[in-house]
């Protein structure tokens, strides 16, 4: 059915109808764009709440835990699943609603042409019924003048009294008026067959023509939003297999998670390497009361601790039991805190293993970086002496220069941090021997223990941190364990020199004051207890941290293995 043929006579109401139609078009692109800014805004929440509960620590930092792990792996598919929201909207932002607005601007443009077109044709058929409406009063007016001068010729040819001249003047007025109302009758004739003409053509041609382009207007901007439908619906179901991935990985994800794993992690997080604690020994204070059989009193001493002669045993130290209980005794409650250092000493044994295993790896990729660098840049600098128009080998000198120091930078940290690791490993592997001879004995040595963190009472052997850079931890040092060492007259002979490394304060009785920097003479090596003897070149002797020196041996000296 076309509406050239059936509504011929509904200019205006098909002119309200495609005004209808663009109106929908309009309000379905504002759905979409509302949609569409749903989806964005859902899509940014996503993205803000994954940031905000995503760990903010390096990844060093961060838990192993599964469980932890499975809820990272979590916000991530969730994070993917946000660029899915993403990507509906940008395509609903394209596929439908850019073209929906394109496309209504087209339509709004050929609609509006349409419509001219019949208000065009319209206006020149009411132009062509003007000018036969016009030729027809015009024909009218000149009949009635020309009967109004017939009745006057006919009254003045039959009055007797009228004279010849009046009778032939009316008789010359009536021929002239009927003269023009035969043109005009003419005129009106033509004008009305040519009306007749442009009407046929109006309501046949050009009326049919414009309404049929309205009619395929309007059938395409019917089919156009079948189609955008069509876009809106495929814009979501192509991101259903994506996010079908992305909640199939939420769910692998809770499956990850293992409390068996979790607990070996805590295990392996927080074990110190340190051994249980001994038992206390029975310390008897009444062994000095003179006790007889007559007192009625039972001795609780045991009976190997009595002197055979009757002579009181010597009592225990209170002071040496208290600085043991204080040593132990945060292995079940508070741990001190202490400073964090460089060399890891205020951690456990295990944990400061870890951290130091985990550093001299950093500083082995860190220094395999810069190696590259060098081979590259001598690379460089061969191909620029092969041929110099390719740039000036001298000016790759000092970035080679500024590589190689920090390669010896780097060689000087693993050592260090290499010694270190060695001190840690030669403790823990001799704990097992010292924990023997703490059962054999029921009690420790009195003064400070390892550095490894345990506790201590006595500030004079606190950690000492040079000014400059981070030392090692020293050895463990008795106040009274080099007293004996300094009694011969004879001076030692030198067997080396030696550079300091790090300040030390030589706090101890029997160690030696030492400057960054500053050279010693080497008089006695390092016999397995952490401490080398030195001399200044002011002559006084001590006892220096080994992993506090860079120690040179004289090839010839006798000291010299």
């Amino acid at each position: 059915m076309s509406w050239g043929t059936e509504l011929w006579d509904q200019f205006d109401n098909l002119d309200k109808h495609t005004q209808w139609g663009i109106d929908f078009l309009d309000r379905y692109a504002k759905f979409v764009k509302e949609r569409l800014d749903i989806e964005q805004n859902y899509a940014k929440q996503l993205r803000n709440l994954v940031k905000k509960y995503c760990p903010k620590r390096s990844k060093d930092e961060e838990p192993r835990f599964t469980s932890c792990l499975s809820f990272y792996s979590i916000l991530n598919e969730l994070n993917d699943y946000a660029g899915q929201r993403e990507v509906v909207a940008e395509e609903m932002a394209h596929k439908v609603y850019g073209e929906l607005m394109r496309y209504g601007q087209d339509l709004k443009a050929e609609r509006k042409h349409h419509l001219q077109e019949g208000r065009k044709a319209q206006q020149y058929l009411d132009q062509c019924w003007k000018q036969m409406d016009n030729s027809k009063r015009k024909f009218e007016r000149e009949c009635r003048e020309a009967e109004k001068s017939q009745s006057t010729y006919e009254r003045l040819d039959n009055d007797i009294n009228a004279t010849k001249s009046e009778v032939e003047k009316a008789k010359g007025q009536f021929y002239l008026r009927t003269h023009m109302a035969d043109e005009s009758k003419n005129e009106y004739a033509a004008q009305l067959q040519n009306f007749n003409a442009e009407q046929w053509k109006h309501f046949n041609n050009a009326i049919p023509h414009i309404f049929k382009n309205l009619q395929d207007m309007d059938k395409r901007r019917t089919v156009k939003l079948g189609e955008t439908y069509r876009s809106f619906a495929e814009a979501e179901r192509r991101v259903i297999p994506i996010i079908s991935k992305c909640l199939e990985g939420m769910v692998s994800a809770a499956k990850s998670v293992d409390d068996r794993k979790d607990s070996a992690i805590v295990i392996e997080s927080f074990k110190s390497g340190f051994d249980p604690p001994t038992d206390f020994p029975f310390e008897d204070f009444s062994q000095n009361l003179n006790r007889t059989g007559s007192d009625g009193t039972i001795s609780n001493t045991p009976k190997g601790e009595r002197d055979r002669d009757g002579a009181p045993a010597p009592r225990s130290d209170p002071k040496h039991l208290t600085s043991r209980t204080k040593n132990k005794l945060w292995l079940f409650g508070k741990k001190p805190k202490a400073p964090s250092l460089e060399d890891f000493s205020h951690l456990p044994p295990e944990q400061r293993r870890k951290r130091l295993l985990h550093r001299i790896d950093e500083l082995n990729k860190e220094l395999q970086k810069e190696m590259d660098q060098r081979d590259a840049l001598n690379k460089m600098k061969d191909v620029y002496e092969k041929n110099p128009q390719m740039g000036d080998p001298n000016s790759l000198q000092p970035k080679i220069s500024e590589t190689i120091c920090n390669m010896e930078k780097l060689r000087s940290e693993i050592h260090k941090n290499e010694t270190w690791l060695s001190e840690v490993e030669g403790k823990q592997s001799s704990r097992g021997d010292r924990r023997h001879s703490a059962d054999n004995h029921h009690h420790a040595p009195q003064g400070r223990e390892s550095p490894e963190g345990s506790y201590t009472d006595d500030t004079s052997q606190e950690h000492h941190t040079p000014h400059h850079r981070s030392a090692p931890a020293q050895p463990n040092a008795d106040p009274h364990e080099f007293d004996d060492e300094f009694d011969d007259d004879d001076p030692l002979p030198v067997i080396g020199h030696c550079k300091a490394l790090y300040s030390f304060g030589g706090q101890n009785e029997g160690t030696l004051t030492m400057a960054e920097n500053e050279v010693l003479y080497i008089i006695e090596e390092d016999k397995g207890d952490g401490w080398t003897r030195a001399r200044k070149q002011s002559g006084e002797e001590g006892y220096v941290p080994t992993s506090y020196v860079e120690i040179t041996m004289e090839k010839n000296s006798k000291g010299c293995s």
